[in-house]
């Protein structure tokens, strides 16, 4: 057979297949395009239309371009603006680009497809019919096809005519067009169609399935709303016109702008249905209302980012107080390790130290320095488990627990929440408080932590928890087993000197709107202030004492009208008074019976000085100067030692029957315990039994037992600074306590000489004169 080739303009189509004996119009507007067009007009009207492959490529080359298009005739060309044309045309048969060649238009040489006849027989009989029903059923399920089309195509005797026009009207992708174009085989192409209508068909039905789900949701929602309206209406007329639809919309509102958890979402749902069936003026609505407000005021899926940048974290840390290091390297730790891993769960942190050393105000800083919000709640004197697990609604004017408005106070997941005074909780016939804790401080458990009011869950597993107390000593043993314990100590001279220039005096000077001009104190004088008006373990003491020096600075410039003044000793005698703290110096000479001994006070260290007399008498034992239980414990005990060891130290075997021993701790008003006295009164016993004098020079620490061993003790950093204090720089202390000097700052154990000592004998060898 010659096939008939023709050179023709040739049109690239953007997202459209044309069929044979399809009637189609389209917009055309590109240059070359529109000279195609009238290039086939000036010829015999006829065209070839073809798909582009990619509908972006706005200048196609044979590349760009399917194979196979239709030869069309233009019947009706409309021009809408000056380079934008309307033509209608009718597709007449297929046709291949055999050769494309492209100048001011686009044209080639085209091979026309002659379609093959179709030898009806009964399976091809049976195909289309098939056809026909498949397409009368998507017909059924489509809107866009009417009966009058369909039995209109079907009555057509041609088959390669009704297989074209039945998918030239279904919306199909281009891809999907082109392949039932380019199938010439006539059989195939049936079979072809039929995929495609049974796919279609398919996908109609889910559809319609779909739409039929969405209108019975729709009609529930239209009779939800009719009846809303009645009920608005019926309270309307019983005088329940204040507000309640209202509160409700706004309920709803908020609800749908938060991440809330699916169970939460319920309950809140829940309770806003129940409001609506509520009378305004009944005491439930308002319940009701309290509730809702409550549960929409949790910040839930809210998260401040957090700041893990070590120098920035370190520079906030570092600007707002002075020393605290286990403290700081712990954060600085936590930040480390969230840099490199995102999951890692908060720290539980229990500070623990004397009154006025800064374990409120640093969690503030820490809280400042990783980019958390803070809240504080106060657990001093709580005796209610209610105050932290909530009120059950049954009661009247129950409230949420203080965990719950804590995170709506912080107004995000992620806070930091300081747990302040944390063992001075106290248990009663209500609960005890602090049980109520050891879910909440738990990681393990506190992502679902269930408020009693809430009865949601509530996570708490981002929180940071701080908490802070003076003592280990009230805080259960499971409490304290869920926090990571940091040891605060006092401060000593040297650090309150540091705070109260670098902190305290600048921040009371601008309180005062005063300046260094204004104020003049010199460094020594700030020293004498420390050691001479205060005694305490924080700065609290000084801060005030600084503020009174900045009142009187500020009244004697007023009233004596001049710039500043300079604080010398006897102004600060003058401002203040007479010094109200004296600390005891080194004995003057070595003295029998006389040891200066190191103390432990919730103010810082301290010596003592312990006295002991022999006197004739039946062996008794006295013991005066407010000791408790342990202390006398440890004066047993060290003579015990010491009648186990008469021979050797050089003491009558009978003493303890001829000769009564007194023990004194002047200052006997101020009660005084613990066993670290024990190797003082052990020396001082044997000076006096021996009458010989103890260096006046030397102080010591250390517990003692009946078989002469001398064991660790604590507080040492607090007695060594008291030591230095005194000008006593010959310390003896336990040999367990090597490790504790070792890891102390250098300027605490400067220009010390420290004896360390395992057992009695070693203490004795460096005593005596």
């Amino acid at each position: 057979m010659n096939k008939e080739i023709r050179h023709i303009p040739i049109l690239p189509l953007r997202g459209i297949t044309v069929f044979p004996g399809m009637v189609i119009h389209f917009d055309v507007g590109r240059d070359k395009s529109l000279k195609a067009i009238e290039e086939a007009m000036k010829q015999d009207e006829m065209i070839m239309v073809i798909a582009q492959r990619d509908a972006g490529v706005d200048a196609p080359a044979q590349n760009d371009l399917y194979e196979i298009g239709t030869i069309v005739h233009i019947t009706q060309i409309v021009k809408i603006k000056e380079t934008q044309i309307r033509v209608l045309v009718k597709g007449e048969t297929r046709a291949r680009i055999l050769a494309l060649e492209e100048d001011s238009l686009i044209h080639g040489d085209v091979e026309i497809i002659e379609e093959e006849t179709l030898n009806v027989d009964e399976e091809h009989e049976a195909i289309l019919r098939t056809v026909g029903e498949l397409f009368e059923k998507y017909a059924g399920l489509s809107a866009r096809i009417s009966e009058e089309m369909v039995h209109g195509i079907l009555s057509i005797d041609n088959a390669v005519e009704v297989m074209d026009i039945i998918i030239a009207n279904i919306p199909l992708e281009v891809e999907k067009k082109q392949q039932v174009l380019e199938e010439l085989n006539l059989e195939q192409r049936m079979y072809h169609v039929m995929t495609i209508l049974t796919a279609e068909i398919q996908i109609l039905s889910m559809q319609k399935n779909i739409y039929t789900k969405v209108k019975k949701n729709i009609d529930q929602s239209q009779k939800e709303y009719f009846l809303r309206e009645q009920i608005k209406i019926i309270q309307e007329e019983l005088g329940d016109k204040d507000s309640i639809q209202a509160d409700v919309q706004l309920y709803e509102e908020r609800l749908k702008g938060l991440e809330v958890p699916e169970e939460v979402k319920k309950k809140i749902q829940k309770e806003i249905k129940k409001l609506i069936k509520t009378s305004s003026h009944s005491p439930e609505s308002g319940t009701i209302r309290t509730y809702i407000e409550t549960v929409l005021e949790v910040p839930w899926g809210k998260k401040t980012q957090e700041i893990i940048d070590l120098k920035k974290v370190n520079a906030t840390l570092e600007k707002e107080h002075y020393g605290l290091s286990k403290v700081k390297e712990r954060i600085m730790e936590y930040a480390a390790v969230k840099k490199i891993t995102q999951k890692i769960q908060s720290p539980i942190l229990c500070l623990v130290g004397p009154p006025g050393v800064g374990k409120t105000s640093i969690a503030q800083s820490i809280a400042d320095a990783i980019g958390r919000n803070y809240v504080r709640i106060s657990l001093g004197g709580i005796r209610d488990e209610s105050e932290i697990r909530g009120h059950r609604r049954t009661y009247v004017g129950s409230i949420p627990g203080r965990f719950v408005y804590g995170m709506t106070q912080a107004k995000s997941m992620n806070p930091l929440m300081l747990l302040d005074e944390i063992d001075k909780m106290m248990g009663d016939f209500r609960g005890d408080p602090a049980a109520a804790l050891l879910e909440i401080l738990d990681s393990s458990q506190n992502y679902h932590f269930r408020d009693n009011y809430l009865e949601i869950p509530l996570d708490l597993s981002e929180v940071m928890f701080v908490a802070t107390a003076n003592s280990l000593a009230g805080i259960p043993r499971p409490l304290l087993d869920r926090m990571e314990i940091i040891e605060i100590n006092s401060y000593n001279e040297n650090e309150k000197f540091q705070i109260a220039k670098k902190y305290l005096l600048p921040k009371e000077l601008d309180k005062h709107a005063l300046t260094t001009s204004n104020l003049k104190i010199s460094e020594a004088n700030l020293r004498y202030t420390i050691a001479n008006y205060t005694k305490e373990s924080g700065v609290r003491q000084l801060q005030r004492i600084l503020a009174k020096i900045c009142r009187r600075t500020a009244r004697e410039m007023v009233e004596k009208s001049v710039p500043g003044i300079r604080v010398t000793p006897n102004k600060l005698n003058e401002y203040l008074g007479i010094p109200i703290y004296h600390y005891q110096a080194k004995n003057e000479e070595p003295e029998i019976g006389v040891v200066r001994g190191l103390a432990w006070t919730s103010v810082g260290g301290d010596t003592l000085s312990i006295e002991v007399n022999t006197m004739k008498g039946k062996g008794q034992l006295e013991l005066t100067g407010q000791m408790g239980n342990v202390m006398k414990e440890s004066a047993k005990a060290a003579v015990s030692y010491i009648r186990s060891k008469a021979q050797e130290l050089n003491i009558e075997e009978s003493f303890y029957n001829t000769c009564d021993i007194h023990i004194h701790i002047p200052e006997g008003a101020v009660p005084k315990d613990g066993p670290s006295a024990g190797i003082t009164m052990a020396t001082a016993i044997i000076s006096a039994l021996t009458q010989r004098a103890v260096k006046a020079d030397i102080a010591m620490t250390g517990e003692i037992t009946i078989r002469g061993r001398v064991l660790a003790i604590g507080g040492l950093k607090e007695k060594l600074l008291a030591a230095k204090r005194a000008h006593i720089y010959t310390i003896i202390i336990p040999k367990q306590n090597e490790r504790t000097v070792q890891d102390m700052e250098s300027n605490i154990t400067e220009g010390l000489r420290i004896i360390y000592a395992a057992t009695m004998d070693e203490v004795l060898n460096d005593v005596f004169v």
